[in-house]
């Protein structure tokens, strides 16, 4: 699973290296890679509330101090990309709150939904 995890990664960030700058050139972003992963991400993850019960992730995180460390850690880089993206986003015309809910409920999921739209947006704001 983690050699798949690993792949999809390597992919994804080879694939969407012509995005830098803030231009979204690459046609695989116009496919909607980011769209993909968050379903991805979506469907392992209910699967896992599935098996492991909703709150599942709460024992992992409170287990040790490695555990605290990841959560974290995991807390840190998503609000940090929540702030690269709302000004972004509000420009693009998304609304924050329904977002920033999206967020918090799903953690990585709403991210990526989130990039994936505003990248759709851009594109279409630049093509007319």
């Amino acid at each position: 699973l983690l050699e798949i995890a690993y792949m999809i990664i390597k992919f994804v960030l080879v694939k969407t290296k012509d995005s830098i700058g803030g231009q979204v050139r690459s046609p695989f972003l116009r496919l909607g890679v980011f769209s993909l992963l968050s379903l991805l991400f979506l469907a392992f993850s209910l699967w896992a509330v599935w098996r492991e019960g909703p709150v599942g992730f709460w024992a992992e995180h409170t287990r040790n101090l490695w555990g605290q460390q990841i959560w974290f850690d995991l807390l840190l880089a998503a609000g940090t990309a929540w702030a690269a993206l709302l000004p972004q986003a509000r420009a693009a015309g998304m609304r924050p709150g329904f977002w920033l809910l999206a967020v918090v409920c799903s953690g990585s999921i709403g991210l990526l939904a989130m990039l994936a739209r505003l990248l759709y947006l851009r594109e279409r704001s630049a093509r007319g």
